[in-house]
């Protein structure tokens, strides 16, 4: 997202000059591709069956699927350094009165090595009355980093797989159908969260080069990457912090000295009359 890291730059420039009040705009501003206010596009209208299946959108799109409770649903979509994704769902219930008691409903979010990852908060498991049309799901993950430890599980960039089911219900509601709409989006939270390294590529499942894909088609790797391409993972807005914080520090030296020459000057004595 080297547009959104540009224009974070900015704002953390004028939070130097203007005083920390600034800095909130920035760590509660979305990024562009996954603003909650933008409106979302049209998505596929099917879903995979399997991680090797999943149906690709990006954020900001709502994706859709019809199938039969029971079915695994999967979807994948691209998250990229500095990136907080969230990821909602809504799945429309079959009638009320075909069904013959609750129902639990559940997504679930994995990475590119298809570790399932944690969500900070969200409803990502829910329980439907028998009488309810809907149900509701969403799912925080923690803060897309540029790079891990081996042992880590942090979030890397690269592709997020959702997977939607029912967990529970009775054994008589089985194959009826409903209907699934989901979607993501970002927030940005920039050089709060950056690393001291980068990864060699994304983890992408499946990625193939440029030259191993036919010319008349796109790449793996570019079908699966954020519209403006992946960051190089050197960027961060903690060089501006740097930056601000060595300008501020060379001018109280100089203030300091100046004050410290000041007052060790002689006073000068007027000559006698």
């Amino acid at each position: 997202m080297r547009t959104v890291r540009a224009r974070s730059a900015v704002v953390l420039a004028g939070a130097t000059l203007f005083g920390p009040a600034a800095v909130p705009v920035l760590a509660d501003t979305p990024a562009p591709s996954g603003s909650a206010s933008a409106e979302a596009t049209a998505g596929p209208t099917e879903a995979g069956t399997t991680f090797r299946t999943a149906a690709f959108f990006r954020q900001g799109q709502r994706a859709t699927a019809e199938a039969s409770t029971g079915d695994y649903l999967y979807w994948v979509f691209p998250a990229d350094t500095g990136q907080r994704p969230t990821v909602t769902a809504s799945v429309t219930l079959p009638e009320s009165a075909a069904r013959h008691g609750a129902s639990t409903w559940r997504i679930d979010v994995y990475d590119g090595l298809r570790r399932r990852q944690p969500c900070m908060y969200g409803m990502q498991s829910r329980a439907a009355a028998q009488e309810a049309a809907t149900v509701e799901l969403a799912c925080t993950l923690r803060p897309v980093r540029p790079w891990a430890d081996t042992w880590d599980d942090d979030p890397l960039p690269g592709s997020y797989f959702v997977r939607l089911t029912v967990t529970g219900l009775p054994e008589e509601d089985l194959g009826q159908p409903f209907t699934a709409e989901i979607g993501a989006t970002s927030v940005e939270k920039g050089g709060a969260y950056a690393g001291g390294g980068s990864l060699a590529a994304p983890l992408v499942p499946g990625a193939t080069t440029e030259e191993a894909a036919p010319a008349d088609t796109p790449s793996a790797v570019e079908a699966r990457a954020p519209e403006d391409g992946w960051s190089s993972g050197w960027w961060s807005d903690r060089w501006i912090w740097t930056a601000a914080g060595g300008v501020l520090g060379a001018l109280a030296g100089i203030g300091g000295y100046t004050l410290t020459r000041g007052a060790g000057r002689p006073s000068r004595v007027p000559p006698a009359v």
